[in-house]
Order: C-alpha cells, then structure tokens, then sequence
C-alpha cells in the first residue's frame, strides 16, 4: 500500500504527469536514432547539433521567435557545415565534429552574452521537463511520429545504408539522400529533447540508451527496441527521484541513464569473463 502511495503521489500533479508523457516520447524516439548514429560511428554528432542550436537560441532570444525555430535551423545549418567542410578538407570526421561543435559553442555563448531580456540560462542550458507545456508535448509527438514512421518505412534500405553505405549507392540507393535523413532526425530528436535535458546533456539521450543496448545485442531492430525500453525506463525512474530527492530532473535522467550503462557493462564485462574461464577450462 505504501508502495502504491509513493507511485500515485507525484502523478497528483499536472506538471509530472506532463513531463513523464513526454519522456516517454522521447524514450521512444532518442534511442532509435541513436543507435543509426552509433552503428554508423556518428556519436559524436549528438554533442555537435546540441552545441550548435546555442547561437539558434540566441537568436531565438534576440529576434523574439520561437526557440525552436531557431534552434532546428541552428542545428541543420551546422550538419550543413560538416558536410561541406568534410568535403573541402583532409580531415578526419571526429575533427571536423569537433571544430564545428567547439565554433557553435562559442557563438552561442556570445549570442547569450547579448541577450537583454530575461532568460533562464540553467533551463536551456540543462533543461527543465517538469516546466513542460502541452504545447511542448504535442509538438514532441508529432516530431516523434514523423522520424520513427520514416524509419519504419525506410527500415531496410537504412539497414543497408547502416552497414555499408558504399554498397548501398552501388546497388542504387540514394545514399547520400539516406545519410541527410539521419542527419535530419538526429537534429529533430536533439531539438526535441532539450526541454528535458537541455543543450549540454541532451546528447546522452540520444546515444546513453542506444549505447547501452549495442552491448547485449547485435541487430539493430533489436537494439532499437531494447533502447526504447532502457531510455523509457531511465525517463520514468528519473523524474521520479527527481520528485522526492529534489534534485533537477533533466540531470538525474542522464544520471540514471549513465549508471544503467555502467551496470551493462559490469554485467557483459563479467558474463565474458566467465566466458573466457570456460574455455580455457576445456
């Protein structure tokens, strides 16, 4: 009876029933990119469209439009940017990645810098899911339902794509129209999950729960499943602690997030060395 009182309390509440319908959506729509991000060895790329929607926000702020505006075209213009970089120059991926990211970071500190009005720096910044409107929720739906029935429908020729784009342009897939439609929905889920994590931790939504699956399985359906229920379950566990430790609520998602990665991995780490042991028995 207790337990059940400790669940039913926190949903007495608008706000928390808002903020766990919404990282429910986003448990469904991170981990799904982020596993075609971390197949494809693109990780990185979460931490660069989260760092280059700052001076979209700046000048969100500035110009007096919708943040997310803003941000959506801060972050397209930034994958823009690596593409023609990456074509222009001798560098590796991970430096070009790295550059652009550290230049939209700077640009965005300085838009901030000239923002007048007032601004919760900590809510863009970390987020803030508990201050979530409907509005906000509705708008994470609609992003969730157009990215997840792209790859429903395109499922195959991404796999394909995934694991070898070379072979798949050969075989006459449109490739490079594949790799900007990953492109594009890892900007619509980082655009989408600021409200709960904010610029600097959103990228771990994106890639946390996707990692944490590509350690038990090796198909990428399955990792996409096994993702949504990690970062699902990861979401609702966070806003919970959140609720009666009172702490914030975005950061204790990523750390909830974290720590299930690092029991994973304690876990695979040891059945492997158990394994091992096996073997070298016989």
């Amino acid at each position: 009876m207790r337990l059940l009182s400790w669940l039913w309390e926190p949903l007495e509440y608008e706000f928390m029933r808002q903020a766990l319908v919404l990282a429910v959506l986003l448990g469904m729509l991170c981990p799904v990119v982020g596993s075609l991000l971390i197949v494809q060895r693109l990780a990185l790329l979460g931490d660069v469209i989260s760092h280059a929607v700052l001076p979209g926000l700046a000048a969100s702020l500035l110009l007096k439009i919708d943040l997310f505006v803003g941000a959506l075209l801060a972050g397209a213009g930034s994958m823009l940017l690596v593409a023609w970089v990456q074509e222009r120059s001798r560098l590796k991926a991970d430096a070009v990645l790295g550059l652009v990211s550290a230049g939209f970071l700077a640009l965005g500190t300085i838009g901030l810098s000239r923002v007048r009005v007032g601004v919760d720096l900590e809510s863009l910044l970390f987020g803030d899911i508990l201050a979530a409107t409907s509005a906000d929720t509705l708008r994470t739906l609609v992003l969730a339902a157009v990215v997840l029935a792209a790859v429903g429908l395109l499922y195959k020729e991404l796999l394909f794509y995934t694991f070898d784009p070379e072979g798949a342009a050969a075989c006459g897939l449109p490739a490079g129209l594949l790799g900007r439609g990953v492109l594009t929905a890892a900007t619509l889920a980082i655009v989408a999950g600021m409200q709960a994590a904010g610029v600097v931790l959103v990228a771990a939504l994106l890639v946390g729960p996707a990692g944490t699956a590509y350690l038990l399985v090796n198909r990428l359906g399955t990792m996409m499943l096994l993702g949504t229920v990690f970062a699902v379950a990861a979401g609702v566990v966070g806003l919970y602690l959140s609720y009666y430790l009172s702490v914030p609520s975005g950061a204790t998602i990523v750390v909830v997030v974290f720590a299930g990665f690092l029991l994973v991995l304690a876990i695979d780490s040891g059945r492997n060395w158990l394994a091992r042991r096996g073997l070298a028995k016989r």
